[in-house]
């Protein structure tokens, strides 16, 4: 996106936000995210031109999303919660809505309409998938691997994670139960149409540990979505799983010898909630800033840093090309119909109902 135009909309903001400035909004703010690349990439898009809107304000960064249930849950029990916006997966958002850990919004009310005047509801349509939950980008969870370490005949399908004697090396797999369990049950012959009626029983859960058993020694299992790129770049994985923008970083900024593997790569949602319980200033900071966080002009801005789709139809249009290294995006992004011919499409629902459940079998089979 052309860096007049991020000036202008955020000079028109100065004007529109001028209630951010007000005495009864907090002066610092604690927002959680997942760190690197996707972090960044938020920091370019809608943090800084906010600073510049509302001087005098302090922005301070967490890298927690990972375990954003667990501590807020915490936080929530010791009646101190000292986050002020959390950047969750969507079926994270559901659990924690569901417990009252989120403040509901009213998407029409509180998030910002479109430039044509559609509505929020309209405009991110079937993405707000929890009333508590305004969604950001599109991205999904997919494989790298080194090029120079898979001989003569690179990977075209997600099954080549279980196939150790034709790419032998060590994998890097996200340390829980999602995606990994549907991509195990996958490649051992379960229809992509069954998977979770397969999952939602104890004899499905078996047949996916099992599947898991076959690498399991051969797993370095990661918690941040920087690790399996650094892995890859180091030598010491010859394939992993990750964001596809943590890959699009290693390989397009960075120049890494890295490939990507669209198979059954796995869709999901990236957005925030408001924690419940805040103050009243803070919760009218964290409201302010998301109604300018997610508003069409940002998230078309954010896919200029990180290969994500923006969570909002009327930014589409918008996406243009890399600030930095002025390649087209689109091309990049999952949704790109050559990148999705065989997609995973990931059940937030089902998941906010079962993670628990499914977290504590997980953690002691990897105990094992």
């Amino acid at each position: 996106m052309k860096l007049t135009k991020t000036l202008m909309a955020t000079t028109a903001l100065t004007v529109a936000a001028g209630a951010a400035v007000a005495e009864d909004m907090a002066m610092e703010m604690t927002l959680v995210s997942w760190g690197g690349a996707y972090q960044t990439s938020q920091d370019k898009a809608y943090v800084q031109p906010y600073l510049e809107a509302n001087p005098g304000l302090t922005v301070t960064w967490d890298e927690s999303s990972s375990e954003a249930v667990a501590k807020l849950r915490a936080m929530d029990e010791t009646g101190n919660v000292t986050w002020d916006l959390v950047d969750v997966v969507a079926s994270d958002a559901m659990r924690l809505c569901d417990e009252g850990l989120a403040v509901e919004l009213d998407a029409d009310a509180d998030l910002a309409a479109a430039p044509d005047g559609t509505s929020a509801s309209e405009d991110f349509g079937d993405l707000l998938v929890s009333d508590c939950y305004a969604p950001q980008i599109v991205y999904s969870t997919t494989f790298g691997y080194r090029t120079d370490l898979v001989g003569d005949t690179a990977p075209t399908d997600v099954c080549s994670i279980f196939d150790l004697d034709a790419y032998p090396g060590k994998r890097a797999l996200q340390k829980r139960p999602i995606d990994n369990m549907e991509w195990a049950l996958y490649c051992d012959g379960v229809e992509k149409s069954a998977i979770y009626d397969t999952l939602g029983t104890p004899e499905g859960v078996d047949q996916a540990l099992a599947k898991l058993d076959t690498i399991k020694d051969q797993v370095v299992w990661w918690t941040a979505g920087a690790e399996t790129p650094q892995l890859l770049a180091d030598g010491e994985v010859v394939m992993g799983s990750t964001y596809n923008g943590r890959l699009f970083s290693a390989i397009a900024e960075q120049n890494q010898p890295i490939g990507m593997l669209w198979d059954m790569q796995s869709f999901d949602l990236d957005g925030w909630i408001v924690p419940a319980n805040l103050p009243a200033d803070r919760q009218a900071r964290a409201m302010d800033f998301l109604k300018f966080a997610t508003d069409t002009q940002r998230l078309a801005d954010q896919a200029a840093y990180i290969s994500y789709g923006p969570a909002r139809k009327s930014s589409a249009p918008l996406v243009g090309k890399h600030a930095d290294l002025g390649i087209d995006m689109a091309p990049h992004m999952p949704t790109d119909p050559a990148n999705a011919t065989n997609v995973h499409i990931y059940d937030y629902e089902w998941w906010a109902d079962n993670r628990d459940d499914l977290d504590a079998k997980f953690q002691a089979w990897l105990a094992r």
